[in-house]
C-alpha cells in the first residue's frame, strides 16, 4: 500500500509520543518503509487537542501487560494521543481527518487511498 500512496504523489508519516529509540525499534520490527517521528511530551498532538490521560483502571491493564507509558514516552505522564489519521493536500488543506479515543477503531487503509485519489 505504501507504494500506491507514493504513486499518488503522497507521503505517509507516523507520529508517536514514544522516544526516538522506541520508534526506531517499532519501525525496524514492523519493517515500516515510512518515517516514524517522535512527538516528545505530546507537543504536536496537544496543539491539535488530541491528547487524553488514561484513567487509573486502564493504567493497571497496561501495566499488567508491561506497558508503562512513562517509560515508552520518556515522560512522567500516562497520556496518549488519540489514534488519528489526517490527510492534507500540498497546500496544507485538510482533506480528511479521523480521530478516535479507542485505538482499535482506525480507518481502513483503503479509505486513505480513496481520499488521496479524490484530492
Amino acid at each position: 500500500m505504501y507504494d500506491e500512496i507514493r504513486d499518488l504523489g503522497a507521503e505517509l508519516v507516523a507520529i508517536s509520543p514514544q522516544t526516538t529509540e522506541k520508534n526506531a525499534a517499532v519501525k525496524k520490527n514492523n519493517r515500516l518503509a515510512f518515517p516514524v517521528l517522535s512527538d516528545p511530551g505530546h507537543a504536536y498532538a496537544r496543539q491539535l487537542a488530541l491528547v487524553h490521560t488514561l484513567p487509573d483502571d486502564l493504567r493497571e491493564v497496561y501495566t499488567a501487560f508491561d506497558i508503562v507509558l512513562p517509560a515508552f514516552n520518556g515522560d512522567d505522564t500516562w497520556e496518549l494521543p488519540l489514534s488519528t489519521r489526517i490527510v492534507t493536500d500540498t497546500s496544507s488543506t485538510i482533506r480528511a481527518i479521523d480521530a478516535d479515543v479507542d485505538y482499535t477503531r482506525r480507518p481502513e487503509p483503503v479509505a486513505s487511498l480513496e481520499v488521496l485519489r479524490t484530492a
